[in-house]
């Protein structure tokens, strides 16, 4: 299967923690479970025309969660959190939320 720029970045993480990070340039995003950093990197470069200079990644477990009797857990997800080069311009989708 081919992974396309927009197959590995499935949507932002809008938190207070992460609009906190968007002054020191750093962007925070739900990736694909499989996508390794460089195939990060290389999508946001393509998808925003930026600059990416850092990627750091965390695996999110899912929480345990009851419905009455029931009990489950939420799925594991994957958090990426991009940091952007100095020059580099800032990425449009996030102006307003600052």
């Amino acid at each position: 299967m081919v992974k396309t720029a927009q197959d590995i970045i499935l949507k932002p993480v809008i938190t207070e923690a992460s609009m906190e990070d968007l002054r020191a340039g750093k962007y925070t995003f739900r990736v694909m479970k499989t996508a390794n950093k460089y195939e990060i990197k290389n999508a946001v470069e393509k998808i925003f025309g930026v600059k990416v200079a850092k990627v750091n990644t965390v695996t999110v477990r899912g929480k345990t969660r009851r419905m009455g009797r029931y009990e489950g857990t939420t799925p594991t997800w994957k958090k990426a959190v991009v940091t952007l080069a100095k020059g580099s311009k800032t990425i449009s989708f996030f102006d307003g939320m600052i």
